[in-house]
């Protein structure tokens, strides 16, 4: 069966560190990247971290259905996962890992239903998450400000997820992620 992880949290939950631990544990799994509308940040290569799309080009491919999922997060800046990207590795049979936002989480556990675990990566805390995101150095604090408030809604979803995963100590989640991967991928 074609199956597919999705990893979702709040900005500066520890999340992307976790997708990269789970890919290098498992061969049998592939990333998928998602489309955006953002600039890239720091070191972000298009078509490997993201496909970097304006937003007349992200429209364009609304209007083709060819997205599984997206949204528009802020004016003009959308996130989507591309039904391509997802038929080309289920074509190599290999499973489909996602690293998207909570919202976009959600809406792929609905759209791929049995054949999804999805997994919520938490922050032990919001002053911590704050911390985290400071100490990325890659935004101002305006865009800070706004990622915290982001988060403090975005933790209300966590129920709507297979699984929680406290993010206070990273080897701790590491192996919390590579059991749930494992029973997943076996069954």
């Amino acid at each position: 069966m074609n199956k597919v992880i999705i990893f979702s949290a709040p900005s500066g939950s520890g999340k992307t560190t976790l997708v990269k631990h789970s890919l290098e544990t498992f061969p049998e799994l592939e990333f998928s990247i998602s489309c955006t509308t953002r600039q890239p940040r720091g070191s972000e290569v298009h078509a490997v971290d993201y496909h970097f799309l304006s937003p007349d080009e992200f429209r364009q491919k609304i209007s083709e259905d060819a997205f599984v999922e997206y949204e528009e997060v802020y004016t003009d800046k959308y996130y989507g996962t591309l039904k391509s990207e997802v038929e080309k590795i289920w074509n190599q049979g290999k499973v489909v890992i996602f690293d998207v936002d909570v919202k976009g989480g959600i809406s792929l556990k609905k759209y791929f239903g049995e054949k999804a675990l999805s997994i919520f990566i938490e922050p032990p805390s919001i002053e911590e998450l704050e911390r985290r995101l400071i100490s990325r150095n890659t935004d101002d604090a305006e865009t800070i400000k706004t990622r915290v408030a982001k988060a403090e809604e975005e933790m209300s979803y966590a129920g709507e997820f297979d699984r929680i995963v406290i993010n206070s100590d990273l080897d701790e989640a590491k192996k919390e992620i590579e059991s749930l991967i494992k029973n997943f991928i076996n069954n």
